[in-house]
């Protein structure tokens, strides 16, 4: 029996408003604003369980982490994408890579981009060279352009070896 391969892709969305940081893949970046969400509203890592639950068929983070249940209010996304690794293992997927790309005009990511890779790499336990981070801007345009929001759209993709 051959190996089976799946892809996934997830993607967020968070209003922006006043503040001190951004979560960012598990990093706290300083800013003027932070994103607005019932958890920390780590975009980069809601779009990244996205992708994981729905190349492994498993739902997606709505069902499994609802904003209506007050155990998640405040939760680091972290912990979310932790729970979300024990269930793609357990359904026997291996995570191959991540490919992620941050919509947000300021701040500017690249001197934070190891930072978030090093985080990512750590709670989802692959290499860190089997992660890319992105980041471009609204050029002006929309909410993101305007700096009233920040986005994330993340592809991953799984293997898994055939039972024997």
């Amino acid at each position: 029996m051959d190996r089976d391969f799946r892809v996934g892709i997830g993607s967020d969305l968070h209003k922006l408003g006043p503040g001190t940081h951004l979560m960012v893949g598990g990093v706290s970046i300083p800013h003027s604003k932070s994103a607005i969400g019932h958890s920390d509203a780590d975009v980069l890592i809601h779009s990244l369980i996205d992708a994981l639950l729905g190349a492994a068929c498993l739902g997606d983070i709505g069902r499994l982490f609802p904003d209506s249940d007050p155990k998640y209010s405040d939760v680091e996304s972290a912990t979310l994408l932790g729970e979300t690794m024990k269930l793609i293992s357990n359904a026997r997927w291996n995570l191959v890579n991540i490919d992620a790309t941050l919509k947000l005009e300021q701040p500017k990511i690249e001197s934070y981009n190891h930072l978030i890779r090093e985080s990512l790499a750590t709670i989802t336990k692959i290499d860190i060279n089997h992660i890319s981070i992105k980041a471009k801007t609204g050029e002006g345009i929309g909410e993101i352009g305007l700096g009233n929001a920040i986005g994330c759209d993340c592809a991953v993709f799984l293997s898994r070896d055939p039972v024997t």
